[in-house]
């Protein structure tokens, strides 16, 4: 499961990274607000776009901590080698 997790969060951080990921968000944003006058503004209208942005990013916000935990874990990693390399540098 955990390497299930590990491989969605990446995959999906990566798309969400993209231009493309922003034009699909900016295109959904317009597309709503265009279609503001054929629902006359409701509640329902406004609360579509709320529901989805609030869902969205709760769901990004586990991609995103799933990403900063591994570049944290890489780069700890890579300075514990360089710490080695420099104690053994000096010791021998």
């Amino acid at each position: 499961m955990r390497e299930y997790f590990r491989k969605f969060a990446h995959d999906a951080g990566w798309a969400m990274g993209t231009s493309w990921a922003s034009l699909v968000a900016c295109v959904v944003v317009v597309a709503w607000a265009i279609s503001g006058p054929a629902f006359t503004f409701s509640d329902t209208w406004q609360l579509v776009i709320n529901i989805g942005t609030t869902i969205v990013t709760f769901l990004m916000l586990f991609l995103m901590q799933a990403a900063l935990n591994r570049d944290s874990k890489a780069i700890h990693l890579k300075l514990d080698e360089l710490l080695r390399a420099i104690a053994k540098r000096e010791q021998g």
